[in-house]
């Protein structure tokens, strides 16, 4: 399960955080011709190779890119205008399933649990950590690019990134809030929340953003609560 873990890892980091956006827009420009997918292929390699720590681990390193390209040319050719966010789904549902066919197969786990120790501790905290910082925050930005389109700018100032990094510390705070068994204070969050933020939307009185706001906040709280209960789960297994 470790294993499994490392794998996820290594797909979070190599596709979220060391993946910068104008790779992004040159593979959907220049598709199989951009330098930048297979820089962006030889990074999960390197990734997968370097946090399963092990010379033999070099072939499992080559499948995941094997997968990984193959997902990725058939997104950036399939995928059209108003359906890129379900394709961004489905393109990591796809490599989800492709990372745990991988380590199922080549690796032939028990998937009984083994009993945790410091390292298998660091390696669940360390995915759940970038899961719910990095890796939701463009998930729930992504699924909620088709509304946030539609909003009407506001002429109300507001800080850089300040809605994104709101949303770090938010699942953030419920996150630690789950493992560390206070629940009760993931109540008081809502309602600060509630009073601080729902209170400009009633006055602004814009449905649209209000609806817009309850979703992404639904969303976020939703994602750091699951991955909390599934890192609980996980420790006093």
């Amino acid at each position: 399960m470790i294993i499994l873990l490392k794998l996820l890892l290594a797909h979070f980091v190599g596709d979220f955080i060391l993946q910068p956006g104008s790779w992004v827009v040159e593979k959907e420009e220049k598709k199989i011709r951009s330098v930048k997918l297979f820089l962006h292929l030889l990074l999960h390699g390197a990734l997968v190779w370097l946090i399963l720590w092990n010379l033999n681990g070099w072939l499992p390193a080559l499948l995941v890119v094997l997968f990984h390209g193959v997902i990725d040319i058939i997104k950036i050719y399939a995928q059209k205008g108003e359906h890129i966010p379900w394709w961004f789904l489905t393109d990591q549902a796809l490599h989800l399933i492709g990372i745990t066919a991988i380590w199922y197969f080549w690796f032939k786990p028990d998937i009984t649990l083994p009993p945790l120790h410091d390292n298998s501790i660091i390696w669940i905290y360390a995915t759940a950590l970038v899961f719910i910082t990095v890796v939701s925050g463009i998930v729930i930005q992504v699924v909620m690019s088709k509304w946030s389109e539609s909003l009407n700018s506001s002429s109300d100032a507001s800080l850089s990134n300040a809605g994104k990094y709101i949303g770090i510390l938010e699942r953030l705070l419920i996150f630690t809030f789950v493992v560390s068994g206070h629940w009760e204070a993931i109540g008081f969050l809502i309602a600060a929340k509630s009073v601080f933020r729902f209170g400009d939307l009633k006055e602004s009185k814009e449905r649209k953003l209000t609806e817009y706001i309850l979703i992404g906040t639904l969303l976020s709280f939703g994602i750091a609560l699951v991955t909390g209960i599934i890192v609980v789960k996980l420790l006093t297994y």
